[in-house]
């Protein structure tokens, strides 16, 4: 019994030493020394990017000046045209109500000129023998030139309805043609689709679209609580989706008067024109990312934003600046612009002050182990 109760007694000692060493360890680990830092005098830019695409400053529709069948497409998508050049050539479906009605004019006007000429050469011989007057004569006269002109005209609009022009036309309207020089940059018909001629009731069918590739724009959408901010003539730097290692430089040149709502957000569009490089093609559409410098500010005493910390009622920033050795103290402070990486300090430092670098991480054991494992 002894034993077992000299031993119980030592088993107790022993829990109680280990426990005072586990205590007196635990206590004795090192203090957090933190690091500082001083404000630094540097330049701050505030940027914003703006996504949009490149499209070409002038894109012109070209629509038939008559209704009809596409006959022959003489271009590509992609083709180089010159003003002028011929694009396609319509086939013209007359309408029958409108083709007889034509016929039927053009019939009662050479009705109504063989009747004037018959009036005519009897005037002409009465007035010879003069038993007319020369009046009456030249009333017979006019009455005759008006018939055939009638005639004229009568023949030229059946002609039109017909072919689409007349036979006196130097340009016929069943060939569509450029109206300016570019590239065609799309052609949404094809060879037997039907178009409708350009009117004041109707836009028309668009037969192709042409552009010119040297001179594009950048367009993209600004937050409303950016665009007032932004100046006509802004310099903006202007990097393509297709292109990512190509910079553009651009020069801002219209922002919309108006904004339209987009998920909650109101948005104006914004236009600048694109320094293009000539060795490199740019098509149109590409999508697009414009970097825009909203404000900045050169030689300011900032700080990384790394060292703020912020109040948690008032929100408002401040700092720990060291007294002496790892001892600090709270300095309230007001800040200006920020890149993302350093803050202008507006008040409430100098540049001789050291701050604390409160939020410096430290690696782990676990960290320190797993790091080996993985360089072996």
């Amino acid at each position: 019994m002894k034993i077992i109760k000299y031993l119980g007694i030592a088993l107790l000692i022993i829990g109680v030493l280990f426990a005072a060493a586990y205590f007196i360890k635990t206590n004795n680990k090192s203090v957090i020394e933190y690091e500082v830092q001083n404000p630094i005098t540097t330049n701050i830019e505030r940027k914003t990017v703006v996504t949009g695409k490149v499209i070409p400053e002038d894109e012109v529709e070209i629509k038939p000046q008559i209704s009809g069948i596409i006959e022959k497409l003489y271009v590509e998508e992609g083709a180089l045209v010159e003003n002028g050049d011929l694009l396609a050539k319509v086939k013209v479906v007359p309408n029958e109500q409108s083709l007889n009605s034509a016929k039927g004019r053009l019939a009662n006007t050479k009705i109504v000129l063989e009747n004037a000429r018959i009036d005519y050469n009897r005037n002409k011989d009465l007035f010879a023998k003069e038993i007319i007057s020369k009046q009456e004569f030249e009333n017979a006269e006019l009455r005759f030139s008006q018939a055939k002109q009638d005639v004229s005209n009568a023949t030229s609009d059946l002609q039109i309805i017909r072919l689409g022009s007349a036979g006196g036309s130097t340009t016929a309207n069943t060939n569509i043609r450029a109206t300016v020089a570019g590239t065609v940059l799309e052609i949404p018909v094809e060879e037997g689709d039907q178009v409708i001629e350009s009117n004041t009731f109707n836009a028309g069918t668009s037969i192709a679209t042409i552009a010119d590739l040297n001179k594009m724009i950048f367009e993209g959408k600004v937050d409303e609580a950016e665009v007032a901010k932004l100046r006509v003539g802004m310099p903006l730097e202007v990097t393509l989706g297709a292109l990512e290692e190509k910079k553009f430089e651009a020069k801002l040149k219209f922002i919309a008067p108006k904004g339209n709502e987009e998920q909650g957000a109101v948005q104006f569009i914004i236009e600048a024109d694109v320094i293009l490089d000539q060795s490199i093609y740019i098509r149109a559409g590409y999508s697009a990312n414009a970097s825009l410098v909203l404000e900045k500010k050169d030689s300011v005493l900032a700080i990384p934003e790394a060292l703020l910390q912020f109040d948690r009622k008032t929100e408002k920033p401040y700092v720990e600046i060291q007294l002496e050795e790892q001892k600090f103290e709270r300095r309230d402070i007001e800040i200006g612009i920020s890149d993302g990486i350093n803050v202008e300090i507006l008040s409430g430092l100098s540049k001789a002050d050291n701050i604390k670098v409160w939020n410096k991480t430290e690696s782990t054991k676990i960290g320190e182990d797993k790091e080996e494992e993985e360089t072996k």
